[in-house]
């Protein structure tokens, strides 16, 4: 999505008088503070890194994304002529965003960054998608995760 000083004036003037929404004071489940907390990303992008085969259509398998992968070295699987690459092509954070996690990992905001992060096919039926979902499950579990962010493409 462009910056406001990339559109109309009249558009971007419209979109800054929008309200923004209010976020809910309280925490959605319980537990401890985010900054106490291990996070993974889980993104239905379809990501894998240079090297590795994609994703077949209606797959159902998944992928393994090391949490210190170079944003240039992750491939955009997602299946869909609906879907604009472009925000993916210019910032891999619009997508998997790696590097706004070791940010608030840095200022303290969240404990920790996870040492893998997960990716599936976004086109798939999630009731297919059972088997795999445990297996990821196990891997964050194993690996100390107690927060997703999750990423739906």
């Amino acid at each position: 999505m462009p910056g406001l000083d990339r559109v109309p004036d009249r558009i971007a003037a419209l979109l800054r008088s929008l309200p923004l929404p209010e976020p809910a004071t309280t925490p959605f489940v319980a537990g401890g503070s985010l900054a106490d907390r291990r996070v993974a990303i889980v993104t239905t992008a379809g990501l894998y890194r240079r090297g590795e085969s994609g994703f077949a259509p209606y797959a159902t398998d998944h992928r393994s994304i090391p949490g210190d992968v170079a944003g240039a070295a992750l491939l955009l699987g997602h299946l869909s002529v609906n879907f604009d690459r472009s925000g993916f092509q210019q910032d891999v954070n619009v997508i998997f965003p790696i590097e706004r996690l070791d940010e608030l990992a840095r200022a303290g905001e969240i404990g920790s960054v996870a040492s893998s992060h997960y990716s599936l096919p976004g086109g798939s039926d999630p009731a297919d998608l059972m088997e795999t979902i445990a297996a990821i499950v196990g891997q964050l579990q194993r690996d100390g995760v107690d927060a997703v962010l999750l990423v739906p493409v």
